[in-house]
């Protein structure tokens, strides 16, 4: 395998040059040295070797903005171009100045919704990475809805997954003979490392299982209702397809949000439906 191009820390700093320049339109050295705490010099560097040798043609100096400007021809190099990338990058600062204050970043106009902590001991959590990367049976206590008492059982994780709103392993459990998702915060005390199982990712079905949700909009909405839903999702000839495991089907239901059990009686509070709800039925809950 070819060796990887840059060291992390140059092509954090290409991708911020990148997004900052595409999504602000006006890019400094100023913008890196308070980013990333190195000097002016350093800064300049890392934007002629990106202008250079990174993506030549995708910025230039502007003397009356004093500072880069993407040029027409910009195409994205080392990210996506989405204005994901550069939302993301703006609120995970906020998160940042709300630990540590006196951070010099910029997040003006920049507002995030944050979920309540569900939080996990490292202690729990620890042995659960351990165990996943090293294919080891792990002696658990772990409580639920339905059986709020402790209750010991021995699982091999094999991934951790994040739904959206809390965070789970993806386990073999024993006890049930089968792959099952535990919410990390449900974990108590600390794992035990047992040896090596012979259950791993490559044995769980539903979760090596491609599965297809084809999203459109609702069709009780007007023509140029649907026109405008269908822009919002980004939907191609007025059907939005999203790919994920078969296990995970469930959880993006949810963060569309879309229940399959139930249709809404409002239309505009729906907005969408799923398409091919037939073939998906298998792995809904319940």
């Amino acid at each position: 395998m070819a060796d990887w191009p840059f060291r992390w820390d140059h092509l954090l700093r290409y991708r911020y040059i990148e997004i900052i320049s595409l999504w602000e339109g006006r890019l400094t050295t100023g913008h890196l040295t308070r980013c990333f705490g190195i000097g002016r010099q350093q800064a300049s560097k890392d934007i002629n070797l990106y202008a250079r040798e990174i993506a030549p043609g995708n910025i230039e100096y502007d003397k009356f903005l004093k500072g880069y400007r993407p040029t027409p021809d910009f195409v994205p190099r080392v990210t996506r171009g989405t204005a994901d990338e550069y939302l993301h990058l703006m609120t995970r600062d906020e998160q940042l100045m709300g630990v540590f204050e006196s951070l010099p970043l910029t997040t003006a106009g920049v507002e995030q919704l944050t979920l309540p902590v569900r939080d996990v001991a490292p202690a729990v959590l620890r042995p659960m990475i351990q165990a996943a990367r090293q294919g080891l049976r792990l002696e658990v206590d772990y409580v639920s809805l339905h059986n709020p008492d402790r209750e010991g059982r021995i699982i091999v994780p094999h991934t951790l997954v994040y739904t959206g709103f809390r965070w789970h392993v993806r386990a073999w459990c024993e006890k049930n003979r089968d792959y099952r998702d535990f919410v990390l915060s449900r974990f108590r005390g600390e794992g035990e490392l047992l040896d090596k199982s012979s259950q791993s990712a490559d044995d769980d079905v539903q979760w090596n299982t491609s599965v297809t949700i084809n999203v459109a909009p609702d069709p009780r909405l007007s023509a140029a209702q649907q026109e405008v839903v269908a822009r919002d999702y980004g939907m191609e000839n007025g059907i939005l397809s999203l790919q994920t495991r078969a296990t995970l089907v469930n959880y993006l239901l949810r963060l569309l949000p879309l229940d399959a059990q139930h249709v809404h009686d409002n239309p505009l509070a729906q907005q969408v439906v799923i398409e091919n709800l037939s073939e998906i039925e298998p792995w809904l809950f319940g």
